[in-house]
């Protein structure tokens, strides 16, 4: 397996690290942290639910991988077209370094996105993906969450929550569960609309990739914001991740970020309009 696959399943399956657990604090409007938990799990599946306008918008992908000394020996960016209809992500890869993506790059696109959902134990959606619902149930059962408290964040009051997991030895069957096992971090969930407005996951110990065969993850930090584009409506606009670890017997090095920009909404005749913020 390349290494360059492997990231992209771990950045795919970050997206859903966001949101995970329960806990028995009171918030100060007398709302349980397992209540403010499941209020965001509810408000995902709304969103699932078609109850979110149609959206258009660009995505830009930066990976680099780094030497030993951390130089960048291959920096590569993708520039997408992301389209959001019917609570479903639909990914167009339209630049890759600036230049039209070849065959073997949309390729590699379909091959990554389709280890991903191996690898997660995901079944296929024909129709798009469901990159933006972050809170299912089985996720939350798997961490424990404790409200440190509330917090400004981009002008909005949003609950500062950290979570860990259960069990770190519960039973792995896809390698997100052997990542799940080990994550935890911070998330912030709005007051008023239960949406994830920022996420921080690292890891707490080293992974091994099958068994260490083929390598092994040592570090891994993740970023997530997400951010009020209209009246009820959040996207993924920024993201950074850090992963350090093992490829066979090289140690690799790989950084991540990316961008969402331009967002238009698509009004029911199929034009566009420009997003309310």
């Amino acid at each position: 397996m390349r290494f360059g696959r492997l990231t992209a399943i771990l950045c795919s399956s970050l997206a859903f690290f966001a949101l995970l657990g329960q806990s028995p604090v009171r918030a100060s409007d007398a709302l349980t942290t397992s209540e403010i938990i499941q209020k965001a799990v509810d408000r995902g599946q709304q969103d699932q639910q078609g109850s979110v306008p149609d959206f258009i918008y660009r995505k830009l992908t930066v990976t680099e991988q780094l030497d030993t000394a951390g130089k960048v020996k291959e920096h590569r960016e993708k520039l997408y077209e992301i389209s959001y209809r019917d609570g479903l992500s639909h990914a167009k890869l339209l630049q890759v370094n600036g230049h039209a993506p070849s065959e073997a790059d949309l390729k590699q696109q379909s091959d990554n996105e389709m280890s991903v959902r191996q690898l997660t134990g995901e079944k296929k959606q024909s129709n798009g993906d469901n990159r933006e619902n972050f809170l299912t149930t089985e996720l939350v059962a798997r961490f424990d969450f404790t409200l440190v408290g509330k917090t400004n964040l981009n002008g909005r009051t949003a609950y500062q929550i950290a979570f860990q997991p259960k069990n770190p030895q519960l039973p792995v069957h896809h390698l997100v569960d052997r990542l799940l096992n080990q994550l935890s971090g911070t998330l912030w969930i709005d007051t008023d609309e239960f949406e994830v407005a920022r996420a921080e996951v690292s890891l707490s110990k080293e992974v091994n990739l099958l068994g260490g065969i083929i390598g092994s993850l040592k570090k891994l930090s993740y970023t997530l914001e997400r951010t009020r584009v209209a009246d009820g409506v959040w996207f993924s606009t920024l993201s950074n991740g850090d992963f350090l670890g093992r490829k066979l017997l090289d140690p690799t090095h790989i950084k991540t970020k990316s961008q969402s920009v331009h967002f238009h909404r698509l009004a029911q005749s199929g034009e566009t309009q420009f997003a309310e913020n």
